[in-house]
This record gives structure tokens, sequence and C-alpha cells, in this order.
């Protein structure tokens, strides 16, 4: 695997993370970008959502000649974005083929979404997770499933089917503990039925930067009625939450890795459920472009990251673990943010509700785009 060249992106597999992209289009693939990220840098594997795929059909025609063949067909935009999305998957799962099998099944990942219109119904996720895997009908298909309350019930339920899943939208200690007690689940029960587990992957999507986000504009808020020197003190949180937050559910991982039940399960071929740091955009230009890179590079961890921040990070970022430093730090954020009244859980709570919106909205705007560029397509073809 990969530790190829100079780049800094490869280099970050040395010290046990492995660089996702956070984005997908035909015009990636099909021109080669795709597998020369993974020739160069090491790319280890692909996520995926309607934001993305929304961006993706917005830029360019490459989409046309499919939309326009389904829309004479009478296909809905709805399932034409589907089948735009099976498709993209399926053909990066391909490009990433190689990776998988190098690795063992441990890398080489792609992931596709679960409609958020599901993320509260149990049964539908469960159903919709099983298509979308049949649909794309690659081994190294994993199905991102929002970790609600509602979702753990189906994040548990695919995995004892068999499905790789990408739990996503995790932004608290306690969600993220629902999510890897779920997996530890589902592995013992596909032991206790004489199933296979060594087949099964699953990753925990933790978010970062929305946690700043969210947290600095509960610091601006406080700051505004203040005496100055409670201000500085406001001022000296902020942008820390976020990795905060992140070293401390990492510190969580560690602790299960280490526990017999674990240890157990690992003996008989169990994979490592790894953390995904997800949402690793630097949002606020007073940090840097590298922050939530630079400071959570670790063991068994994934980091999915934009165009921007892998330019960034093969520019100007440092390769060193990091993921497990300054833990006493990262506990006194958290305590200095409690004695303000900023619950983590009560973010976690708020951002994961407002993910499951944001995510909606996505697809509802990919639909459509879809939709104008079907009626426009078709007009011009005279149809």
């Amino acid at each position: 695997m990969p530790g190829r060249g100079d780049s800094h992106i490869a280099q970050l597999h040395d010290l046990g993370q492995s660089p996702w992209f956070d984005y997908i289009s035909r015009e990636l693939i099909g021109r080669g970008g795709l597998k020369r990220m993974v020739d160069r840098d090491g790319l280890g594997g692909v996520t995926s959502n309607q934001a993305i795929f929304e961006k993706a059909l917005r830029s360019g025609s490459a989409y046309d000649e499919q939309i326009l063949t389904l829309a004479r067909q009478g296909v809905s935009s709805s399932e034409i974005v589907d089948r735009i999305a099976i498709e993209d998957v399926r053909a990066a799962c391909d490009v990433l083929a190689p990776v998988y099998m190098r690795s063992g099944g441990e890398d080489g990942f792609v992931s596709i979404e679960v409609s958020p219109a599901y993320a509260y119904d149990p049964a539908k996720t469960v159903s919709e997770a099983e298509r979308l895997f049949t649909a794309v009908d690659r081994p190294n298909a994993m199905i991102k499933i929002p970790g609600t309350r509602e979702g753990v019930p189906a994040i548990l339920e695919s995995l004892r089917n068999g499905l790789n899943i990408n739990v996503t939208l995790l932004f608290s200690l306690t969600q993220y503990e629902a999510v890897a007690e779920a997996y530890l689940d589902a592995l013992e029960y596909r032991l206790q039925h004489d199933l296979t587990i060594r087949a099964v992957s699953s990753v925990a999507s933790f978010f970062v930067s929305r946690v700043d986000t969210l947290v600095d504009e509960l610091l601006e808020a406080r700051m505004e009625d203040a005496v100055a020197t409670d201000r500085r003190r406001l001022a000296e949180l902020k942008g820390r939450a976020g990795v905060a937050n992140s070293k401390i559910v990492y510190e969580r991982f560690r602790t299960y890795l280490n526990s017999r039940p674990w240890q157990l399960i690992a003996a008989s071929g169990a994979k490592v459920q790894r953390i995904l740091w997800a949402s690793t955009g630097t949002k606020d230009p007073a940090y840097s472009d590298v922050l939530y890179v630079d400071e959570l590079i670790g063991e068994h961890t994934i980091n999915t990251l934009t165009e921007a921040t892998w330019k960034a990070f093969k520019d100007h970022g440092a390769v060193q673990r990091t993921v497990d430093r300054h833990l006493e730090e990262a506990h006194r954020t958290l305590r200095g943010l409690s004695h303000l009244g900023i619950d983590m859980e009560r973010v976690g709570a708020q951002l994961q509700t407002e993910g499951v919106d944001l995510f909606m909205e996505s697809f509802e705007a990919t639909v459509a785009n879809v939709d104008r560029k079907r009626q426009d397509l078709l007009a011009g073809a005279g149809a």
C-alpha cells in the first residue's frame, strides 16, 4: 500500500491513516483523475452524498446523454438521480478495486448514501441499504446510513446482513458509542450464526468542522455580554471544540480496541471499525486550512478530504501522529465549554438533526436540477 513518492497525502498511510476523497463525478473517473490519485497519492477510498452529486451534475455535460436517454424512456427525475449515483459509485469501486484487493479488504471503499428521507425509518433504511448494495454489485461498496437514534437499529440489521456500512452524521461521544456497540453486536451475531465476519467492514464518520462552527457561534453569543476578562477566556476556546471533541472520541475508540470482547472477536478475523474524520474542510478562514487533518492523524483512522483540503495538505500538511496528543488539553477544553453551559451532547444532537435536513435539501435540489436538465434536453432534442 502507499507511502508513494514524496506526497504528504500518501505518507499518511505510514501512520495508519487512510486518505479518502470527499467527491465523485463521472468526469473525475472517466478522465483518469481518480486513478491518478490512487497511483500518485495513495487514495484509499471515496465518499459521496447528495450535495456532491448535485455539484457534479451542475458541472459540465457529462451526464446529459444518460439523462436524455432515461428521460425518453419516461424515467422520473428522482430515479435518474438514483441511477446516476449507482453508476458512478460502481465505476469508482472498479478504480479502487486494486486498493481493496491489496489491503485484504481493509480499504478501497466507495460510499453511497441511503436517501435521507429514511433517516428516521429503520425498516425502510434496511431495505434501501440492501437495494443499493445489490445494485452497485461490488464488494467494496459501502452504504452510508445516518447514525440517528432510529438509524442505529438499521445499522445493526444491515451489518448483521453482511453489508459494509459507513455510519454518517456522528457528532458526539454518545452517538459514537451507540454505533461502536452496534458493530460489535452485529459481528457477535454473525459468529453465533456461523456467518463470516471477514468480509464485513464499517467506518464511523465523525464530523469535525461543523462542531466548531456551532460552538463558535455559542461562544460569540456569550462574549457579547461578558466582561473583558471573560471575553478573553471565551475567545481562547474558539476553534478548539471540533478537534477536542474528536480526540475524546478517538480515546474512547482505543478503549474498545483494548477491551476483552473486541480482542476475542478480532481473533476470529473481525476488521476494526475505523474512525472516519468527516467535514474536515476548514470553514473559518481564521483557522489553518489543514487544521482538521494536521490534528487528527493516527492509527485506524480515515480522513475524507475535499478537493481544496486535499491540495492544501499536499502542499503544506504536517505528517505526524497527533490524534492522541494533548488529550488532557482536549478534556480541559470540553470541561471549559461545559462550565459555560455548552453541552457537547446537545450540540451533537442539534448538528445531527441539521445534518439530516441538509442532506434532504441537497437531495431535493439534485432532483430539481435533473428535472430542469431533463426538460431542457428533451426540448432540445425535439422529443
